[in-house]
Protein backbone atom coordinates (compact mmCIF):
# COMPACT_ATOMS: atom_id res chain seq x y z
CA UNK A 1 0.00 0.00 0.00
CA UNK A 2 1.35 3.25 -0.98
CA UNK A 3 -1.12 5.36 0.41
CA UNK A 4 -2.24 5.16 4.62
CA UNK A 5 -4.29 3.32 6.93
CA UNK A 6 -6.32 5.28 9.44
CA UNK A 7 -8.47 3.74 12.87
CA UNK A 8 -10.87 4.90 14.50
CA UNK A 9 -12.26 3.21 17.61
CA UNK A 10 -15.74 4.26 18.79
CA UNK A 11 -17.59 3.49 21.67
CA UNK A 12 -20.95 1.73 20.44
CA UNK A 13 -22.13 1.71 16.73
CA UNK A 14 -23.56 5.22 16.65
CA UNK A 15 -20.34 6.60 17.00
CA UNK A 16 -18.71 4.84 14.82
CA UNK A 17 -21.43 5.07 12.07
CA UNK A 18 -21.83 8.68 13.21
CA UNK A 19 -17.07 9.09 12.55
CA UNK A 20 -17.61 6.95 9.39
CA UNK A 21 -19.90 9.28 7.66
CA UNK A 22 -18.02 12.34 8.61
CA UNK A 23 -14.64 10.57 7.78
CA UNK A 24 -15.85 9.78 4.26
CA UNK A 25 -17.65 12.94 3.64
CA UNK A 26 -14.42 15.00 4.42
CA UNK A 27 -11.86 12.96 2.09
CA UNK A 28 -11.06 10.60 -0.74
CA UNK A 29 -11.09 7.73 1.36
CA UNK A 30 -12.37 3.44 1.42
CA UNK A 31 -13.67 1.91 4.48
CA UNK A 32 -11.22 -1.67 4.22
CA UNK A 33 -13.03 -2.88 7.66
CA UNK A 34 -13.98 -2.96 10.40
CA UNK A 35 -14.23 -4.53 13.92
CA UNK A 36 -16.02 -4.90 16.88
CA UNK A 37 -14.59 -6.00 20.03
CA UNK A 38 -16.60 -6.32 23.41
CA UNK A 39 -14.73 -5.54 26.47
CA UNK A 40 -12.93 -2.34 25.30
CA UNK A 41 -13.89 0.42 28.44
CA UNK A 42 -15.80 -2.06 29.70
CA UNK A 43 -18.45 -1.65 26.79
CA UNK A 44 -18.47 -2.57 22.87
CA UNK A 45 -16.15 -0.62 20.53
CA UNK A 46 -15.89 -0.56 16.93
CA UNK A 47 -13.17 0.43 15.09
CA UNK A 48 -13.49 1.47 11.34
CA UNK A 49 -10.12 0.78 9.00
CA UNK A 50 -9.91 3.60 6.32
CA UNK A 51 -7.07 3.49 3.50
CA UNK A 52 -6.51 6.36 1.23
CA UNK A 53 -3.51 8.73 0.28
CA UNK A 54 -1.97 10.13 3.55
CA UNK A 55 -3.47 13.80 3.08
CA UNK A 56 -6.87 12.38 2.70
CA UNK A 57 -6.63 9.55 5.34
CA UNK A 58 -5.20 12.38 7.59
CA UNK A 59 -8.58 14.37 7.02
CA UNK A 60 -10.91 12.51 7.39
CA UNK A 61 -9.58 10.63 10.51
CA UNK A 62 -9.63 14.43 12.25
CA UNK A 63 -13.14 14.75 10.89
CA UNK A 64 -14.57 11.26 11.83
CA UNK A 65 -13.02 11.74 15.81
CA UNK A 66 -14.32 15.49 15.81
CA UNK A 67 -17.95 14.15 14.67
CA UNK A 68 -17.57 11.17 16.46
CA UNK A 69 -16.80 12.46 19.84
CA UNK A 70 -19.78 15.13 19.67
CA UNK A 71 -21.86 11.83 19.66
CA UNK A 72 -20.12 9.61 21.99
CA UNK A 73 -16.66 8.72 22.75
CA UNK A 74 -13.52 7.98 20.18
CA UNK A 75 -11.14 5.98 22.66
CA UNK A 76 -8.28 6.11 20.21
CA UNK A 77 -7.63 7.22 16.43
CA UNK A 78 -4.26 6.77 14.78
CA UNK A 79 -2.79 7.10 11.18
CA UNK A 80 -0.09 4.68 10.05
CA UNK A 81 1.58 7.14 6.67
CA UNK A 82 3.07 4.04 3.83
CA UNK A 83 2.44 1.29 5.90
CA UNK A 84 5.13 -1.45 5.76
CA UNK A 85 4.27 -3.89 2.96
CA UNK A 86 3.37 -6.63 5.36
CA UNK A 87 0.41 -4.69 6.64
CA UNK A 88 -0.96 -5.46 3.04
CA UNK A 89 -1.31 -9.00 4.27
CA UNK A 90 -3.59 -7.29 6.93
CA UNK A 91 -5.52 -4.65 4.91
CA UNK A 92 -6.08 -8.05 2.69
CA UNK A 93 -7.77 -9.70 5.17
CA UNK A 94 -9.77 -6.43 6.34
CA UNK A 95 -11.06 -6.13 2.85
CA UNK A 96 -11.92 -9.71 2.64
CA UNK A 97 -13.95 -9.46 6.16
CA UNK A 98 -15.58 -6.53 5.13
CA UNK A 99 -16.95 -8.60 1.73
CA UNK A 100 -18.20 -11.45 3.49
CA UNK A 101 -19.77 -9.50 5.73
CA UNK A 102 -21.80 -7.81 3.17
CA UNK A 103 -22.52 -11.15 1.78
CA UNK A 104 -23.95 -12.05 4.66
CA UNK A 105 -26.23 -9.07 5.41
CA UNK A 106 -27.42 -9.17 1.91
CA UNK A 107 -28.33 -13.30 2.33
CA UNK A 108 -30.19 -11.61 5.40
CA UNK A 109 -32.18 -9.20 3.42
CA UNK A 110 -33.07 -12.00 1.40
CA UNK A 111 -34.56 -14.33 3.81
CA UNK A 112 -36.27 -11.55 5.65
CA UNK A 113 -37.70 -10.33 1.95
CA UNK A 114 -39.06 -13.88 1.18
CA UNK A 115 -40.53 -14.11 4.53
CA UNK A 116 -42.50 -10.84 4.06
CA UNK A 117 -43.51 -12.21 0.60
CA UNK A 118 -44.52 -15.09 2.06
CA UNK A 119 -46.62 -12.83 4.64
CA UNK A 120 -48.40 -11.25 1.95
CA UNK A 121 -48.99 -14.58 -0.25
CA UNK A 122 -51.20 -15.55 2.94
CA UNK A 123 -53.03 -12.28 3.01
CA UNK A 124 -54.14 -12.22 -0.67
CA UNK A 125 -55.42 -15.82 -0.07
Amino acid sequence: MKGALGLIEAVGLTTAITALDAATKAADVTLVGYEKVIGASQAVSVTIQLAGEVAAVKAAVEAGVERGNRVGTVLHHHIIPRPHEELDLLIETFEKNLKEKKKASKGTKKKSESKKEKEEIKKEE
